[in-house]
Protein backbone atom coordinates (compact mmCIF):
# COMPACT_ATOMS: atom_id res chain seq x y z
CA UNK A 1 0.00 0.00 0.00
CA UNK A 2 1.65 3.66 -0.69
CA UNK A 3 1.37 6.16 1.60
CA UNK A 4 -1.33 7.97 0.08
CA UNK A 5 -3.13 4.99 0.11
CA UNK A 6 -2.25 4.65 3.70
CA UNK A 7 -3.16 8.50 4.93
CA UNK A 8 -6.44 8.38 2.88
CA UNK A 9 -7.19 5.14 4.89
CA UNK A 10 -6.48 6.68 8.04
CA UNK A 11 -8.68 9.80 7.19
CA UNK A 12 -11.42 7.77 6.02
CA UNK A 13 -10.99 5.68 9.92
CA UNK A 14 -10.93 9.17 11.42
CA UNK A 15 -14.11 10.31 9.52
CA UNK A 16 -16.31 6.81 10.61
CA UNK A 17 -14.68 6.98 14.15
CA UNK A 18 -16.46 10.76 14.26
CA UNK A 19 -19.22 8.97 12.70
CA UNK A 20 -19.94 6.75 15.22
CA UNK A 21 -19.03 9.78 18.05
CA UNK A 22 -21.75 11.29 16.62
CA UNK A 23 -24.36 9.09 16.94
CA UNK A 24 -23.34 8.11 20.85
CA UNK A 25 -24.07 12.34 21.05
CA UNK A 26 -27.29 12.16 19.36
CA UNK A 27 -29.00 9.28 21.48
CA UNK A 28 -30.62 9.50 24.22
CA UNK A 29 -28.39 7.67 26.79
CA UNK A 30 -26.19 4.84 26.92
CA UNK A 31 -27.26 2.42 23.94
CA UNK A 32 -26.44 -1.42 23.01
CA UNK A 33 -23.93 -2.26 19.80
CA UNK A 34 -26.63 -2.79 17.45
CA UNK A 35 -28.48 0.14 17.93
CA UNK A 36 -24.79 2.35 17.22
CA UNK A 37 -23.92 -0.27 14.56
CA UNK A 38 -27.66 0.45 12.58
CA UNK A 39 -27.37 4.46 13.21
CA UNK A 40 -23.59 4.21 12.59
CA UNK A 41 -24.65 2.48 9.15
CA UNK A 42 -21.70 -0.04 10.13
CA UNK A 43 -21.53 -3.92 11.12
CA UNK A 44 -22.22 -4.62 14.48
CA UNK A 45 -18.13 -6.05 14.38
CA UNK A 46 -17.21 -2.84 12.43
CA UNK A 47 -19.00 -0.57 15.46
CA UNK A 48 -17.48 -2.62 18.24
CA UNK A 49 -13.82 -1.93 16.68
CA UNK A 50 -14.42 1.74 17.09
CA UNK A 51 -16.01 1.91 19.61
CA UNK A 52 -12.77 -0.17 21.30
CA UNK A 53 -10.68 2.81 19.93
CA UNK A 54 -13.13 5.43 21.53
CA UNK A 55 -12.84 4.16 24.89
CA UNK A 56 -9.13 3.63 24.63
CA UNK A 57 -9.01 7.92 23.87
CA UNK A 58 -11.46 8.24 26.86
CA UNK A 59 -13.80 9.56 24.50
CA UNK A 60 -16.55 6.70 25.11
CA UNK A 61 -17.40 4.25 27.93
CA UNK A 62 -18.75 0.86 28.27
CA UNK A 63 -21.31 0.38 31.19
CA UNK A 64 -19.47 -2.76 32.72
CA UNK A 65 -23.51 -4.45 33.80
CA UNK A 66 -25.19 -3.66 31.04
CA UNK A 67 -22.47 -3.79 28.35
CA UNK A 68 -24.48 -0.39 26.60
CA UNK A 69 -21.76 2.39 25.52
CA UNK A 70 -21.91 5.80 26.24
CA UNK A 71 -19.93 9.29 26.06
CA UNK A 72 -16.50 9.48 27.95
CA UNK A 73 -15.05 11.59 29.69
CA UNK A 74 -13.18 13.19 26.79
CA UNK A 75 -16.23 13.48 24.70
CA UNK A 76 -17.35 15.68 27.57
CA UNK A 77 -14.37 17.70 28.02
CA UNK A 78 -14.39 18.51 24.18
CA UNK A 79 -18.09 19.70 24.45
CA UNK A 80 -17.40 21.72 27.38
CA UNK A 81 -14.29 23.33 25.58
CA UNK A 82 -16.09 23.60 22.45
CA UNK A 83 -18.91 25.85 24.13
CA UNK A 84 -16.66 27.75 26.70
CA UNK A 85 -14.94 29.27 23.43
CA UNK A 86 -18.29 30.02 21.64
CA UNK A 87 -19.89 33.34 22.29
CA UNK A 88 -23.37 33.13 21.93
CA UNK A 89 -24.16 37.08 22.08
CA UNK A 90 -21.87 37.69 19.56
CA UNK A 91 -23.23 34.65 17.42
CA UNK A 92 -26.70 36.08 17.63
CA UNK A 93 -25.50 39.72 16.75
CA UNK A 94 -24.07 38.69 13.78
CA UNK A 95 -26.89 36.46 12.54
CA UNK A 96 -29.75 38.74 13.85
CA UNK A 97 -27.69 41.35 11.77
CA UNK A 98 -28.18 39.87 8.46
CA UNK A 99 -31.65 38.67 9.06
CA UNK A 100 -32.32 42.71 9.54
CA UNK A 101 -30.12 43.25 5.88
CA UNK A 102 -32.23 40.66 4.95
CA UNK A 103 -35.76 41.67 5.34
CA UNK A 104 -35.31 45.53 6.83
CA UNK A 105 -37.05 45.08 9.56
CA UNK A 106 -36.45 46.33 13.41
CA UNK A 107 -34.93 43.81 15.76
CA UNK A 108 -34.44 44.02 19.28
CA UNK A 109 -32.27 41.31 21.46
CA UNK A 110 -33.01 41.17 25.56
CA UNK A 111 -31.94 39.15 28.57
CA UNK A 112 -33.35 38.45 31.70
CA UNK A 113 -32.07 41.09 34.31
CA UNK A 114 -32.64 41.03 38.31
CA UNK A 115 -35.80 42.88 37.61
CA UNK A 116 -37.00 41.75 34.36
CA UNK A 117 -35.81 41.78 30.54
CA UNK A 118 -33.22 44.05 29.66
CA UNK A 119 -32.75 45.65 26.09
CA UNK A 120 -28.98 44.58 25.23
CA UNK A 121 -29.20 45.46 21.61
CA UNK A 122 -31.34 47.14 18.86
CA UNK A 123 -30.24 46.58 15.16
CA UNK A 124 -32.47 49.23 13.28
CA UNK A 125 -34.08 48.13 10.52
CA UNK A 126 -35.61 50.39 7.29
CA UNK A 127 -37.29 52.49 7.71
CA UNK A 128 -36.03 53.06 11.54
CA UNK A 129 -38.71 52.62 14.58
CA UNK A 130 -38.54 55.20 16.78
CA UNK A 131 -39.47 54.30 20.65
CA UNK A 132 -39.10 55.68 24.12
CA UNK A 133 -37.15 52.26 24.67
CA UNK A 134 -32.77 52.03 24.37
CA UNK A 135 -30.30 49.77 25.37
CA UNK A 136 -30.39 49.14 29.02
CA UNK A 137 -33.96 49.92 29.38
CA UNK A 138 -36.15 47.50 31.58
CA UNK A 139 -39.26 45.87 29.85
CA UNK A 140 -41.92 44.40 31.44
CA UNK A 141 -42.56 40.53 31.87
CA UNK A 142 -46.83 40.37 31.45
CA UNK A 143 -46.94 43.01 28.90
CA UNK A 144 -44.54 42.79 26.51
CA UNK A 145 -43.57 39.80 23.87
CA UNK A 146 -40.42 39.92 25.14
CA UNK A 147 -41.29 39.14 28.55
CA UNK A 148 -43.92 36.56 27.33
CA UNK A 149 -40.50 34.46 26.17
CA UNK A 150 -39.02 34.88 29.24
CA UNK A 151 -41.77 33.91 31.55
CA UNK A 152 -42.79 30.78 29.38
CA UNK A 153 -39.05 29.64 28.75
CA UNK A 154 -37.41 29.57 32.08
CA UNK A 155 -38.25 28.34 35.54
CA UNK A 156 -41.14 29.60 37.25
CA UNK A 157 -38.80 30.46 39.86
CA UNK A 158 -36.75 32.70 37.82
CA UNK A 159 -39.32 34.86 36.97
CA UNK A 160 -41.98 34.47 40.10
CA UNK A 161 -40.86 37.76 41.89
CA UNK A 162 -41.06 39.70 38.57
CA UNK A 163 -44.89 37.99 38.15
CA UNK A 164 -45.57 39.17 41.76
CA UNK A 165 -44.43 42.80 41.40
CA UNK A 166 -46.38 42.81 38.45
CA UNK A 167 -49.45 41.44 39.49
CA UNK A 168 -51.17 45.15 40.11
CA UNK A 169 -55.25 45.74 40.38
CA UNK A 170 -54.76 46.55 36.62
CA UNK A 171 -53.21 42.75 35.72
CA UNK A 172 -54.92 40.81 38.32
CA UNK A 173 -57.25 38.73 35.71
CA UNK A 174 -54.36 37.93 33.60
CA UNK A 175 -54.25 34.01 33.77
CA UNK A 176 -50.35 33.85 33.67
CA UNK A 177 -50.41 30.13 33.72
CA UNK A 178 -52.55 29.85 30.64
CA UNK A 179 -50.11 32.64 28.85
CA UNK A 180 -46.78 30.41 30.23
CA UNK A 181 -48.54 27.80 28.25
CA UNK A 182 -49.57 29.45 25.29
CA UNK A 183 -46.44 30.82 24.41
CA UNK A 184 -44.43 27.93 25.08
CA UNK A 185 -47.09 25.72 22.54
CA UNK A 186 -46.42 28.19 19.72
CA UNK A 187 -42.59 28.64 20.32
CA UNK A 188 -43.00 32.40 20.26
CA UNK A 189 -45.19 35.39 21.43
CA UNK A 190 -46.71 38.21 19.63
CA UNK A 191 -48.68 41.47 20.98
CA UNK A 192 -50.29 44.75 18.99
CA UNK A 193 -49.72 48.06 20.82
CA UNK A 194 -49.54 46.27 24.70
CA UNK A 195 -46.92 48.35 25.52
CA UNK A 196 -46.50 51.19 23.07
CA UNK A 197 -49.22 51.64 21.19
CA UNK A 198 -48.98 51.54 17.87
CA UNK A 199 -45.80 49.31 17.73
CA UNK A 200 -46.29 45.40 16.88
CA UNK A 201 -44.05 42.96 18.49
CA UNK A 202 -43.39 39.20 17.87
CA UNK A 203 -40.06 37.82 19.87
CA UNK A 204 -38.85 34.43 19.57
CA UNK A 205 -36.63 32.86 21.99
CA UNK A 206 -33.03 31.63 21.84
CA UNK A 207 -32.21 28.89 23.96
CA UNK A 208 -28.97 27.62 25.73
CA UNK A 209 -28.26 24.02 26.42
CA UNK A 210 -30.12 23.25 28.97
CA UNK A 211 -33.72 24.53 27.23
CA UNK A 212 -33.62 27.96 28.97
CA UNK A 213 -34.44 31.04 26.64
CA UNK A 214 -30.73 33.26 27.22
CA UNK A 215 -31.83 36.04 24.67
CA UNK A 216 -34.88 36.77 23.29
CA UNK A 217 -35.08 38.74 19.52
CA UNK A 218 -37.94 40.91 19.08
CA UNK A 219 -39.15 42.16 15.97
CA UNK A 220 -40.62 45.65 15.76
CA UNK A 221 -43.06 46.95 13.09
CA UNK A 222 -45.46 49.95 13.05
CA UNK A 223 -49.32 49.89 12.27
CA UNK A 224 -48.19 52.73 9.74
CA UNK A 225 -46.16 50.35 8.00
CA UNK A 226 -48.58 47.62 7.90
CA UNK A 227 -47.67 44.33 5.36
CA UNK A 228 -48.45 41.32 3.84
CA UNK A 229 -45.15 40.09 4.71
CA UNK A 230 -45.49 40.01 8.53
CA UNK A 231 -45.72 36.18 8.50
CA UNK A 232 -42.79 35.85 6.10
CA UNK A 233 -40.67 37.65 8.53
CA UNK A 234 -42.07 36.25 11.58
CA UNK A 235 -41.60 32.40 10.32
CA UNK A 236 -38.23 33.75 8.70
CA UNK A 237 -36.91 35.01 12.61
CA UNK A 238 -38.01 31.54 14.19
CA UNK A 239 -35.93 29.51 11.57
CA UNK A 240 -33.07 32.05 12.28
CA UNK A 241 -33.13 32.09 16.44
CA UNK A 242 -33.17 27.79 15.99
CA UNK A 243 -30.05 28.27 13.61
CA UNK A 244 -28.75 30.62 16.47
CA UNK A 245 -29.54 27.80 19.13
CA UNK A 246 -28.30 25.02 17.18
CA UNK A 247 -24.85 27.02 16.57
CA UNK A 248 -24.09 28.13 20.16
CA UNK A 249 -24.91 24.26 21.76
CA UNK A 250 -28.38 25.38 22.55
CA UNK A 251 -31.76 23.11 22.77
CA UNK A 252 -35.38 23.93 21.95
CA UNK A 253 -37.31 22.28 25.12
CA UNK A 254 -40.29 19.61 24.15
CA UNK A 255 -43.61 21.24 24.92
Amino acid sequence: MTDSSDRRQGIQSVGIGLRVLDVLASLDGAAALGVIAQASDLSASQAHRYLVSLIAAGMARQDSITGRYELGAGALRLGLAALGRMDSFREAAVALTDYVRETGRTIQMAALGPDGPIVVRWIMGTPPISTSLTVGARLPLLSSATGHVFLAFRPPSHTVEMVTRETTPQFQSIDVEGMRQRVRKLGYSAVQGDLIPGLRATAVPIFDLQGEVVFSATVLATDVFKSEHDEAARLRLIEVCDQITAQTGGVRPTV
